[in-house]
């Protein structure tokens, strides 16, 4: 019998993004870099060259494996704060750009925070964001809800990886910044459906639309 595969805790990230990229990345193994892409590739070698320090009382350890066999989920943390006064552990994840409207990028926190809490059993009760573009640091609190939102994204993505279908193209606004527009062709395929959708039209139809 296979082993499940591991969902990579980036994989999460892409799914909330759009499943499509998920699978594209994940299944098929396809992937295109863009400026946007090399910035995050940057960003990130300059946090993972850090070494471990201390300052102020906080733990500071980067670029740290982890794992949740039970959630079957594994990844890279790009930094994981100790207080060395309580112990209190909190994730950091670093984003090329800057605070969304979506979740996407809260949830990868708070499955790195479930990993650390699987690990070292305590909770994890905060995470933070620091993005690039606005130098911002946003601490996020790892509650009932991101951590409901997070299993299901996991449940998802494992049904992804089992199943290997690819769900079909569907443009939206957040498609001009993925890598991947030139592969995935959302326009072309939304294009190509209406105008095969229109040749079936009647001239009275298209009079009265």
């Amino acid at each position: 019998m296979d082993t499940p595969k591991l969902v990579p805790l980036a994989a999460l990230q892409h799914f909330a993004f759009c499943p499509r990229q998920c699978a594209l990345i994940h299944n098929e193994q396809v992937w295109n870099d863009n400026y946007l892409t090399a910035q995050g590739q940057v960003l990130h070698q300059k946090v993972d060259s850090g070494q471990p320090e201390t300052r102020k009382g906080i733990r500071f350890e980067r670029t740290v494996q982890v794992s949740a066999p039970s959630l079957g989920i594994t990844g890279k943390l790009d930094l994981v704060e100790r207080n060395l006064t309580t112990g209190e552990l909190t994730p950091v994840e670093y984003k090329r750009g800057k605070p969304k409207q979506d979740d996407w990028d809260e949830i990868q926190l708070c499955a790195q925070a479930l990993c650390l809490e699987e690990m070292t059993e305590q909770v994890v009760a905060m995470g933070a964001l620091w993005y690039w573009q606005t130098r911002h640091r946003q601490n996020i609190a790892i509650d009932e809800a991101l951590r409901q939102r997070t299993f299901d994204v996991i449940n998802e993505v494992k049904t992804l990886f089992e199943t290997k279908i690819t769900p079909k193209a569907q443009y939206a606004k957040r498609c001009e910044a993925c890598s991947l527009i030139d592969l995935c062709n959302p326009k072309l395929i939304d294009d190509s459906r209406n105008y095969a959708a229109n040749l079936y039209i009647t001239d009275n139809e298209k009079t009265t639309k």
